[in-house]
């Protein structure tokens, strides 16, 4: 038996495979038998024929920021004519077109802006709150990094459990980028330590809220950085589970593709190919977590079909607005109607959920409609 297809049926058989087995099945071109084997992991957790989706919105509240990264073209350095900073108003607006069209969901992210105070994000959160039933699943982990080097002394916990009570729900895996201090030195130097990333996120599962997990390729990390990153996904979540904590830790992993147009960090586009074996292979390794997002930003509706075969059983957000990946010359839109459209054509019943990947509503009639980007079922 060839040592892919060992490392496959103990994978299938439950049992986990080391990082020196993950490498190999990344150096592998046998992309749709990892896809086979990824897949029918994804059915062993969720055995209906449904795929999820979330109706939600990125909202961009600043883009100014003192890290630098040079793979994003969406920020702007402090003190730039073209930084901003959204006024409240505009983004209680932006929430309530999201609920007008069945949305429960705000991922509201920004750069790490040195001149916001930590006082902005908790009145913000309290007054979001205050005036609308809708989900914060907001702020990366360098933003929180950020807020609490502005917070006059507060440690990172105190940070984390202020913006909780205030009103932030649970955090997007953001700004993980590969996790391994050698790749994360050469793309963004001040972003902070893959240690940074994973202590903010271990700090959230253990005053309880959930996250979700990420991860970038293409900035010509090696595979065994790769393969470290997933283990040391699967290890925090192994922490989760054992200490018995009142979270689901990473609720949901999402891989996506670096973005190079308009960057300052040049490169090739990965191919589909290269996201599809990636996104099997982080099924097949993250044994511990149970939903995998498919990224339809970067990738494009059509591989966001395949996802579907290669172990994603959620489509992610509808993405009502999104600025960051569209900066870098990456435009791919998907509205609630070609959403329900795309799950069926991939074979899939299409159903809302929520945040926490609780079923909102299922269309298994062929009849649910959308009207005017409204949900509606006949």
């Amino acid at each position: 038996m060839q040592a892919i297809d060992r490392i496959l049926t103990k994978a299938l058989a439950g049992r986990r495979i080391n990082i020196e087995e993950c490498v190999t099945l990344f150096e592998s071109d046998q992309i749709e038998k990892m896809g086979d084997t990824a897949n029918r992991i994804m059915e062993k957790w969720h055995p209906e024929p449904i795929t999820t989706f979330v109706i939600g919105r990125n909202i961009n509240y600043t883009n100014i920021c003192d890290v630098y990264c040079r793979f994003c073209a969406f920020y702007r350095k402090p003190g730039s004519s073209e930084g901003y900073v959204l006024p409240d108003e505009v983004i209680f607006q932006k929430i309530q077109e999201t609920l007008n069209v069945g949305g429960t969901e705000i991922l509201m992210q920004g750069g790490t802006n040195p001149d916001l105070p930590f006082t902005y994000y908790t009145n913000l959160l309290r007054e979001i709150k205050k005036r609308f039933d809708i989900t914060m699943h907001s702020f990366s982990p360098a933003e929180i990094m950020k807020m609490k080097e502005v917070s006059n002394g507060l440690s990172l916990e105190e940070v984390v459990r202020q913006l909780h009570e205030a009103g932030l729900d649970s955090l997007p895996g953001g700004g993980a980028e590969i996790l391994d201090d050698r790749t994360r030195r050469r793309i963004s130097r001040l972003k902070g330590s893959w240690r940074d990333w994973m202590d903010v996120m271990q700090t959230a599962h253990r005053i309880g809220m959930h996250t979700t997990g990420t991860m970038v390729i293409g900035f010509g990390e090696s595979l065994e950085e790769r393969a470290l990153h997933l283990l040391r996904i699967r290890d925090a979540q192994d922490d989760v589970l054992e200490k018995k904590l009142s979270t689901p830790g990473f609720l949901a992993f999402i891989p996506w593709t670096f973005q190079p147009d308009n960057t300052n960090l040049k490169g090739e586009k990965t191919s589909p190919e290269e996201y599809l074996k990636t996104l099997a292979i982080s099924r097949i390794m993250l044994d511990n977590i149970p939903n995998f997002q498919s990224s339809w930003v970067t990738m494009g509706p059509e591989i966001g079909k395949l996802t579907l075969r290669y172990g994603c059983n959620d489509f992610g957000s509808t993405m009502i607005e999104e600025n960051v990946v569209s900066a870098a010359g990456t435009t791919h839109k998907v509205n609630i109607s070609s959403t329900l459209r795309l799950i069926r054509e991939a074979g899939k019943i299409p159903a809302q959920r929520n945040t926490k990947y609780e079923t909102l509503r299922v269309f298994d009639d062929e009849n649910a409609v959308v009207e005017n980007d409204f949900v509606m079922q006949n």
